[in-house]
């Protein structure tokens, strides 16, 4: 049996974009809420699903610690809404403080219930948040349902290109098309007379691009006030649409919307 004839959409939601990265660390999570938000922004209807089952931040991020999604009469989940943005997390559901410790079947389960038990209503985006890596989530993803995309989230040096490779690998063998990369921390801005600095030594990312026929979607500056601002629950996009880094999401925001 093909694993993908498995694949059905969910009702009502139009591009499902997978926000992934083969290693942790590179911000993926931020940029995910942050993206969802931009989206938002340009008047698209978003959902943001965080599929990180064992390290969910969505809740933080989103300044939704201790709340708790409703259930219908026929127990369906209802997302909770954040700034104009419909999110779920399994750290709705589980405290803070406590490990999910569950293999292999119990994560594909988890992940059919968010993709099914889940009222997401009309929506333009469903935005996901993945793991770092190359495992059971994102192949329980691409056999559920029909992803429109996948945005890789890379810094810049060559010790996070390893591992954008074999996350772009993964992706072509299940055959979800890769819409592009996020180079995030890409620079910081020196506050004294606005030169562009370089926080990482700069590896072979582009030609590596350049040979996988990949574009750049977009590099966002690094900023403390972009963590900060997620550790406070109100993300950039939302507290500072203005600043630089808000209106790097708000052109990747441009191009996902263009894309068809």
């Amino acid at each position: 049996m093909n694993p993908f004839e498995q694949q059905k959409p969910i009702d009502g939601v139009k591009k499902i974009i997978a926000v992934s990265s083969g290693k942790g660390g590179v911000g993926k999570s931020t940029v995910a809420s942050n993206l969802a938000l931009a989206l938002t922004k340009k008047g698209q209807k978003v959902g943001l699903l965080d599929a990180d089952i064992y390290g969910p931040s969505v809740p933080r991020m989103l300044g939704a610690l201790n709340q708790k999604p409703a259930m219908t009469a026929e127990q369906k989940l209802i997302p909770l809404e954040r700034y104009g943005l419909k999110a779920m997390s399994i750290g709705f559901l589980v405290e803070e403080s406590l490990a999910v410790v569950w293999r292999g079947p119990m994560l594909f389960k988890a992940m059919d219930q968010f993709l099914r038990d889940v009222i997401w209503g009309e929506l333009d985006f469903l935005i996901v948040d993945l793991p770092p890596g190359t495992g059971d989530v994102q192949l329980s993803l691409a056999q559920k349902v029909p992803v429109f995309g996948t945005v890789i989230v890379t810094t810049p040096q060559n010790i996070s290109l390893i591992d954008v490779k074999r996350a772009i690998d993964m992706w072509e063998r299940v055959q979800v098309p890769i819409l592009g990369v996020i180079e995030n921390m890409s620079y910081m801005i020196n506050p004294a007379n606005g030169e562009k600095i370089q926080m990482f030594p700069r590896g072979e990312l582009k030609s590596y691009m350049d040979s996988k026929k990949l574009g750049l979607l977009g590099e966002i500056p690094f900023n403390p006030s972009v963590g900060l601002a997620c550790e406070a629950g109100i993300p950039l996009v939302e507290s500072h649409p203005e600043s630089i880094e808000a209106l790097g999401f708000l052109k990747v925001a441009d191009k996902l919307i263009d894309l068809k």
